[in-house]
Formats: structure tokens, C-alpha cells, sequence
């Protein structure tokens, strides 16, 4: 078959059905677990968050309460000592408030001023000297504030963080007596440590915002003020003893803060928890189920990747067969070994190309392709074209002795003859790139220049020639074959050729139903009569003046009587090809032609004219080219 030379354009999957599934599970996983995670995490966020503001609340409530009790603790500890100390007179007061300080170990020092009297001081020695702190400084210290017991002893409760003057977590309270006022020192060590247990820490400020108690130690020690503090000025701008909000400090950091009002000294209680620390456990439940939904979608793109290969790959080798036959090779070896659609689609893609194996064998498969691709339109075109016709010397006759000597197995054994026969002239035929037009009993039409064309008449001519010649060699090495020069299954072989070249018209002509691509024209039936004079004159190979003045530089040619052909007023001048100008062997003259073919000489004086309606032979005209 012939190799076209224009490139066969080959299909790209521009979306591949491994994509196409893998976006698909995408959406699908995506959607499905994506869609759940969320549901979940949104509707377990406002559990969480409800969760939370409850225990935050609790938690500052219970902060609250624990500092009420310890404040009120003091302050009626100290009234009791105060009262005791008043009975018992001056003398006894060391011993009482030493007893006192030794069942209390938190508090370190109490003052007070009686209506009249002068203030009076005491402080645990224990509390001081375990704390490396001087006890003097207690009497230093109340005598500093001495302002504050005044106030008290004008009714008014007092709390002050005494830390930084101590350098110790300390905590003033100066509250009112019933004659007086009093001042009492206490640690805050156990309340700083219940404030920040658990997850929500508390502190305590007073109502000048100085925090009083905190974990943190070191802003007691260094007196720190809350008082620029977003939910500290919404605590004094509300009347809610209780209250609750998400609030947002100067780094972005939002916390969910509540506050309860005590009732000493206008103390209050601020307890919080950051925002990101409640949904700590969802957001980690939610990255989780993120990271799961990543494995799954890996795992599922994985599985999906091989088993849209699995069905890529055959589909591949299918397509790449169907390219093929579209090339025009219609023997394709398809192996699909699947119970499926797939496997069903390649058992039926291998009967077709079977069909289109058979197919082939009956019409001209280079012709088909180029159909196929559209290559080929409906309708004529002009064709600078030689056309060629073969036939074989005495069919008829080979024919009968056939039927004669085989019976009933004559036709089988006169097809196989004759189909080795035409097998090797279509080889000579697709070699040199003509067509096989049709066969007709024996003969054979083919043509150059038409589907295919070298790019130049002349050389169109040539090949034809060549392909006519190559048929001569490939008769003479048929007939060398024969086991017995006498086999009535394989007889003697002799052809005849005719070629002529000119304008045909070449296109698909026929029906609806059936269409087949050949050539009209005046130049095809001239060769068709050239043909059938190869017997008259004893050649093999005849010529018209057309083709010659085309390859008269590159075969040996010899001129035979001109024919009037029916139709045509001037004869025709027909050469017999005798051989290639340059070859070195083979015939150099038409005698040597007859003699290698066993063609007998004929004479053309004596010529039977029982086709005189298509042509006449007389004399020759011009000169031998």
C-alpha cells in the first residue's frame, strides 16, 4: 500500500477521563465530607460557646464569692481582735494578737484608731520574719496612709494593694468600726493561686482598677492599673453586677470577660478565657477532619487514577488502531481480555476490522482512506493522468482448458491462478504510486497522477512505464516458476499493456448506494485500444505518442504502424517499450522482446481487422522517436 506523505493528524485528549473522574470524586468527597465537617463543627461551636460563657460565668461567680468570704473574713476577724484588744486593755494586746495572728497565717498586720485615741499598730513577727520583710515597715506603712484610716473611721471601706510597698503579694483593707477605723494587712498568696487554677483565670481589683490579687505576681509587685482596659471602663459604665461580653484586647486577641461587683469597698472580681481556647478542641476535631478528608481524597484520587487508567489504556490501544485504519491499515491486532463494555466494544472493534480486512481486498484501500478523510470530494476534477490497461494473451481459451481438465474444480483452481497473477501486478502498480482503478475479468485498469501524483506529469508517465516494465519481469520470473512447462494449473502467461496519458476527468462517480473513484475521458479509451493492439503487433508494452514525448530520454522505444482509431481523423502513432535507455542488460530491440517473451513474430500486412470499428492499421507516419 501506499504511504501518503501528508502527516496524519492524530487526536489529543484535551480532557482525559481520569480527569474527568477525579474532579468528579473531588466533588464528591469535597462536598460530602466538607459539607458534614462544617455542619458539625458549626452546630458543636454553638453548643461549645454556650458551654463556655456558662462556665465562665460560673467560674467568675465562684472567684467572686471566694473573695467576698476571704475580704468579709478579715475585716470580721479583725473586728473581733480589735474587741478583744479593747477589753482586754493594751497590756494583754500583744499576747491576744499574737494568738490571733498564729491561728490566722495570712494575716500579717492590723491597725486602728478609736474615737480620741491615737493609732495603734501590731504585726506578726512569724509573717515578716518568713518572709525576710522587716516588721517595722507595717507601722511605716499605716502611718503613710494614715489618710485611708481616717476615711474608714468616716465610714468609707478601703481595699489597696500594699505589694508594691512590701515587695511581697499584700493587701490593704481599711473599713470602719464602730468608733473608729481600722487597717488590716493580709497576703494574697492563697487567693492568687485560687484565681488562677482551671482554665478561666480571675483577678480582683479595687475600685481605683489597681489589681489586688493575680497569678501573676509581678504586676501585684509592680501596682499594676487596669483602668484603660475596653471592659474595665464598660464595668463602671454599667449598673449590672453581673455581666458578660466578648471583648478584644490591643493585639487582636478576643476573650470571653465577665465581671461580678463585690460588696466591700466596690471591689470586683474579673474572670476571662481566650476565645481560641474554648473552640480549641473543635478547630483541632475540625483540622482532623480536614486532614481525613485529604487522606480519603488522596486515596480515592489514587484508586480512581488506576482505574481510569485501566480503561484508558485499552481505549487508548483502540483509538490508536481506529487511527490506523484510518491510515488505510485495516489488519489491526486488537486484544482486549475484559468482560465489560470495554472488552465488548474491542471484540467488536476486531470484527470490524476483519470486515474491513475483507473489505479491502475489494476495493482500493488507499482510494477509501483518503474518501474517508474527506481527501476526496464528490464530483470531477481535471487530471493531467496516464492511464494503463493489462490483459492477459488467451484467457478465453486458458479459461476452457481449465474447465476441460478440472471439472468442477476448475473454478477454484482459475481464481487461484489467476489471483497470484494480479497479485503481483498490483504490487508493480502501488510501488511506483498509481491506483488500481478496477479489474475486468483479466484485465486491469489502473492510473498515475490522479489520487496521488509525483508533482509533474512527465513523471507520472514514467512510473506508469516503470510499473509496466516491472510487470514483464515479474511475468518472466511467474512463468520460470512453473514445476512442468505443460501444467494445465498453472499455465503459460503473456500480457499485453496499453498506456496513453492526457486530461481526464477523475473523481467518485456512481449512486447513493455504491461509488467508486475512476477516470473518463478520451485519453482512457485510447488506451484501453492501445492495449488490444499488443496482439496484432506481438509486443507486450505499447505507448502512445502522448506518453512518449514525456520519457523519450529514459526508455528504448520502437515505432509500430500507426492506427486510425474510430473517432479520430489523423492516425495514431504507438511505440513498443523495449527497455530503459540506460540499461545494461536486457533487450535493446523489439526482436529480442519477442524472443525473451516467446512472442512470435507477427505480420502486420496480414493483420485480421475483426475490430475494425475501433481502429485500422496502415503505414507509418513521421519519424521513430
Amino acid at each position: 500500500m501506499k504511504k501518503t506523505t501528508d502527516k496524519q493528524k492524530v487526536d489529543k485528549v484535551k480532557f482525559p477521563i481520569s480527569a474527568k473522574l477525579i474532579i468528579i470524586i473531588t466533588i464528591i468527597v469535597l462536598f460530602s465530607l466538607g459539607s458534614i465537617t462544617m455542619l458539625v463543627s458549626w452546630l458543636v461551636r454553638e453548643d461549645v460557646k454556650i458551654e463556655a460563657e456558662v462556665i465562665n460565668f460560673d467560674a467568675n461567680r465562684r472567684s467572686a464569692s471566694e473573695a467576698e468570704d476571704m475580704l468579709g473574713n478579715m475585716r470580721i476577724y479583725s473586728r473581733v481582735l480589735i474587741q478583744v484588744m479593747r477589753i482586754t486593755g493594751h497590756e494583754d494586746a500583744q499576747a491576744t494578737a499574737n494568738y490571733f495572728f498564729e491561728q490566722n497565717r495570712q494575716a500579717a498586720a492590723i491597725s486602728y484608731v478609736l474615737s480620741g485615741q491615737e493609732e495603734y499598730t501590731l504585726a506578726s513577727r512569724d509573717f515578716f520574719s518568713s518572709r525576710n520583710i522587716d516588721s517595722s515597715l507595717a507601722n511605716s506603712y499605716f502611718k503613710e496612709n494614715i489618710q485611708f484610716l481616717r476615711q474608714a473611721s468616716a465610714g468609707e471601706t478601703i481595699v489597696l494593694n500594699a505589694s508594691p510597698y512590701f515587695g511581697r503579694p499584700l493587701i490593704a483593707l481599711f473599713f470602719p468600726l464602730q468608733d473608729g477605723g481600722a487597717g488590716f494587712l493580709f497576703s494574697s498568696e492563697k487567693l492568687n493561686e485560687s484565681f488562677g487554677s482551671g482554665s478561666n483565670p480571675s483577678y480582683l481589683i479595687n475600685d481605683k482598677d489597681d489589681i489586688l490579687a493575680h497569678l501573676d505576681s509581678s504586676l501585684l509587685l509592680n501596682g499594676a492599673n487596669v483602668a484603660e482596659d475596653n471592659f474595665i471602663r464598660q464595668r463602671h459604665q454599667s449598673q449590672d453586677r453581673n455581666l458578660q461580653i466578648i471583648t478584644e484586647d490591643e493585639t487582636g486577641h478576643r476573650f470571653y470577660s465577665a465581671y461580678t461587683k463585690l460588696n466591700i469597698g466596690d471591689c470586683a472580681v474579673i474572670t476571662s478565657i481566650e476565645y481560641d481556647k474554648v473552640f480549641e478542641g473543635i478547630n483541632a476535631t475540625t483540622r482532623r477532619n480536614f486532614y481525613l478528608t485529604a487522606a480519603v481524597l488522596f486515596i480515592s484520587i489514587m484508586f480512581i487514577w488506576f482505574f481510569a487508567k485501566n480503561i484508558s489504556i485499552p481505549l487508548k490501544a483502540l483509538a490508536a488502531a481506529a487511527r490506523n485504519i484510518e491510515g488505510g491499515q485495516f489488519e489491526q491486532e486488537v486484544t482486549v481480555k475484559r468482560n465489560d463494555e470495554i472488552g465488548l466494544l474491542g471484540r467488536s472493534f476486531k470484527r470490524m476490522s476483519s470486515a474491513l480486512q475483507i473489505f479491502g481486498r475489494f476495493t482500493n484501500r488507499d482510494l477509501a482512506v483518503k474518501a474517508m478523510r474527506g481527501e476526496i470530494k464528490p464530483g470531477g476534477l481535471p487530471k493531467h493522468a496516464t492511464i494503463f490497461f493489462s490483459d492477459i494473451r488467451g484467457f478465453t481459451e486458458k479459461s476452457e482448458n481449465f474447465t476441460n481438465t478440472f471439472g468442477d474444480e476448475a473454478s477454484d483452481r482459475i481464481v487461484f491462478w489467476l489471483n497470484n497473477y494480479l497479485s503481483k501486478m498490483i504490487e508493480c502498480v502501488e510501488k511506483t504510486g498509481g491506483v488500481v482503478d478496477k479489474f475486468i475479468g483479466d484485465a486491469v485498469m489502473a492510473h498515475w497522477g490522479t489520487a496521488y501524483t509525483s508533482g509533474k506529469a512527465a513523471m507520472d508517465a514514467y512510473n506508469c512505464i516503470n510499473a509496466a516494465l516491472m510487470m514483464r519481469s515479474a511475468i518472466i520470473s511467474i512463468n520460470k516458476d512453473r514445476k512442468n512447462l505443460n501444467d494445465p494449473g498453472n499455465p503459460l502467461i503473456q500480457i499485453g499493456c496499453g498506456i496513453n496519458t492526457g486530461i481526464v476527468t477523475a473523481g467518485q462517480i456512481g449512486s447513493d448506494i455504491r461509488m467508486e473513484y475512476t477516470v473518463i475521458g478520451d485519453p482512457v479509451n485510447l488506451a484501453s485500444r492501445v492495449e488490444s493492439l499488443n496482439k496484432p503487433f506481438g509486443t507486450d508494452i505499447l505507448i502512445t505518442e502522448n506518453t512518449l514525448e514525456m520519457v523519450s530520454e529514459y526508455f528504448i522505444t520502437e515505432e509500430m504502424p500507426p492506427v486510425t482509431v474510430k473517432g479520430k481523423t489523423e492516425p495514431v502513432r504507438i511505440f513498443a517499450v523495449i527497455n530503459y535507455a540506460d540499461a545494461k542488460d536486457g533487450p535493446k530491440t523489439l526482436a529480442e522482446v519477442r524472443k525473451l517473451l516467446e512472442i512470435p513474430t507477427p505480420n502486420t500486412s496480414k493483420a485480421k481487422t475483426d475490430t475494425e470499428e475501433k481502429y485500422s492499421i496502415g503505414k507509418k507516419v513521421g519519424k521513430n522517436k
